[in-house]
């Protein structure tokens, strides 16, 4: 998938756990896993924004896009 999530590296730079930002958001840790995994097939703005309010970050320093991976993925299936 071209659309990295960066949200790992963001929590070391805060130095916060995952269960703190997903008590501080409202939502639970496997939900907020799921999203920092890559594993999520979409993010509510709300929540985007959630996270961003209490990480006191931009969108662009969570997400990320790399067409690149995209290619590299569709090799890697091949």
């Amino acid at each position: 998938m071209p659309i990295i999530v960066n949200l790992d590296v963001v929590l070391a730079q805060r130095k916060m756990r995952l269960n703190d930002l997903a008590e501080d958001v409202g939502i639970t840790p496997q939900n907020l896993s799921i999203l920092k995994t890559g594993k999520a097939k979409a993010v509510r703005f709300s929540t985007l924004e959630a996270i961003c309010e209490v990480l006191d970050c931009q969108p662009g320093e969570i997400l990320e896009y790399r067409p690149a991976a995209a290619k590299q993925e569709l090799l890697e299936q091949s």
